[in-house]
Formats: structure tokens, sequence, C-alpha cells
């Protein structure tokens, strides 16, 4: 299966109280989740595992939505079932206004397994102390993924959609020496990409949060 999918929430924008009300959290924990967390209590906040789980959950949904319209997002139905903290994580990494990458293997990101009924996927994740950023595939190898991450001044939504594009394009446009690229959505929604009004096989991802956006992308098994 060839797709993307990516999340971004930013943390100055949630409501930390709500999220750690049972009713809230439980519309996105399973009870699996919840047992989960205690084995990392003391590296991440409740909070940010919570946020962290719907990052991942989010992006998996995208990823499947692609090649199943139908689908429908249900986070307790999307179960994450390993975590992997890095030894170098910190909760109070530095703020970032712009991240850009191919792969994940120069960050220090937090790993996941996220299985949706019978498909099982795989996630990097990046904590700061502004937000949460998470990407999947179906492969735990993510050398062909590229994604990156903005602040913007405006969190209109006009204006979050226009500079996602741009920030995408911008960074596609310079790797794949493709002059006229342009992001259209099909007709089930999809982000899509076409040059010269020809829709091209590297599947894109984007995402938004308040004055956060974020894309990805993946080339592994792309014909062009």
């Amino acid at each position: 299966m060839n797709s993307t999918g990516n999340d971004v929430v930013s943390l100055n924008a949630i409501d930390i109280a709500r999220t750690k009300q049972q009713r809230f959290y439980s519309k996105i924990l399973a009870a699996s989740e919840s047992i989960l967390y205690s084995q990392y209590q003391t590296d991440i906040t409740f909070e940010n595992f919570v946020w962290l789980l719907w990052s991942v959950k989010e992006s998996a949904y995208k990823y499947l939505q692609r090649n199943n319209p139908v689908l429908v997002f249900s986070p307790t139905r999307c179960i994450v079932t390993q975590l992997e903290i890095p030894a170098e994580y910190q909760e109070a990494n530095p703020s970032i206004c712009v991240l850009e990458g191919s792969g994940f293997d120069n960050q220090p990101v937090l790993k996941s397994i996220v299985t949706v009924g019978s498909e099982t996927l795989y996630s990097r994740s990046i904590i700061t102390r502004d937000l949460i950023f998470s990407v999947v595939n179906n492969d735990n190898n993510f050398d062909s993924t590229g994604w990156g991450i903005k602040l913007i001044d405006n969190a209109s939504s006009d204006s979050q959609s226009t500079e996602i594009r741009m920030f995408l394009l911008e960074k596609l446009k310079n790797e794949l020496r493709l002059p006229e690229l342009h992001v259209h959505k099909n007709s089930h929604g999809c982000p899509i990409l076409l040059n010269r009004a020809r829709e091209i096989d590297i599947p894109v991802s984007l995402a938004h949060h308040s004055n956060w956006i974020a894309y990805s992308y993946q080339l592994a098994g792309v014909v062009a």
C-alpha cells in the first residue's frame, strides 16, 4: 500500500485540565493504552501521552483512508500496542520554528506500533515544548519518507491551507525538479500532487493545528 499520513498538535492550544478528565481521554485511549501509560509516566506527562496517541491515530487514519475512502475514524479502535521513548528524550525540548527531513535517523523520535483492524502501521513522533508531530508508514523503515513542520504567524484556516501547500511544494520542487507541481484534493478529500494537470504517484499528507503546519510524503515504490 503506497500512502502516507501525518498529524501535528499545538500544545499551546490544548486544554490540559480537560485532557486529564476521563470522559475526555476515554474517547481517545483504549483500555490497554491507559495501562501502557503506566510504563512511561516518569518520562512523559499524561496530557502529552494522550495527544501523542491522538496524533499517531490521526496519522494512521489518514494513511489508510487514502486507499479506503469509506473508513470511519474511531480513535479507540486504533490501538497503539508498543511505544519506545529514546533515552535522550526530554519533555523540555527546545522550541523550533521550522524543521524538515527525510527519514528520522538524526532525530530523537518516539517510535510506536499501531494496529487498525488487521492493519499494522509504524510511527515516528517528535515532541517539543510546543508541539507533537507524528508520521506513519506500513514499514518500519522511514528512509523514503519526507516531512516538515513549520510555525506560521496567521492561524486562520485560509492561511493554514495556503501556507502548508507552499511549504510542501517548495520542498518537492527542489527535490523532484518539477517546477509545475500543484496540490489538489481527490474526490474523497485526500491531497494529491499534480504536475501539468496530471496526477503523479507521490502520496502526500497535510496537517495543521493552530499556528503549526506539517506535511509528509512517501517516495518508496513511487512510479513517476
